[in-house]
């Protein structure tokens, strides 16, 4: 479970490295993140001349979670770690910013209609 002020790794190539959460989309009230939501991220650590830069503001979609989640056959997936990828806004409203994606990434997203994670990752499980 993905709250605010959790600490996420961003997992994609668009500069940023570590993130925190503040906001959650979706109902007014909601509180935790699963595999697949948008929240809304504040970077922390940044790598220099890159196209994200630290303080700014970015909306991202869980791609891993470390509390195990249950699949409809009844297995259970866990990840080592939090990790988000930066998606656009407006027209691209669920195209990944960058042009790669690191490490593995859940078929759930697939589900959610994020094909384009899905394409550019280097491992689905």
């Amino acid at each position: 479970m993905i709250q605010p002020q959790s600490i996420v790794k961003i997992a994609d190539n668009a500069g940023g490295k570590i993130g925190r959460v503040f906001k959650v989309l979706g109902a007014s009230k909601k509180r935790y993140a699963q595999i697949g939501d948008l929240v809304i991220i504040s970077v922390q650590t940044a790598e220099p001349r890159k196209g994200v830069k630290k303080k700014g503001v970015h909306r991202a979609v869980v791609v891993r979670q470390r509390e195990a989640i249950r699949r409809k056959d009844g297995s259970y997936i866990r990840f080592d770690d939090n990790a988000v990828v930066l998606v656009g806004t407006g027209k691209q409203k669920f195209e990944p910013v960058a042009g790669r994606i690191f490490g593995p990434i859940p078929r759930e997203l697939a589900e959610r209609g994020y094909q384009k994670i899905i394409s550019l990752a280097p491992e689905v499980i």
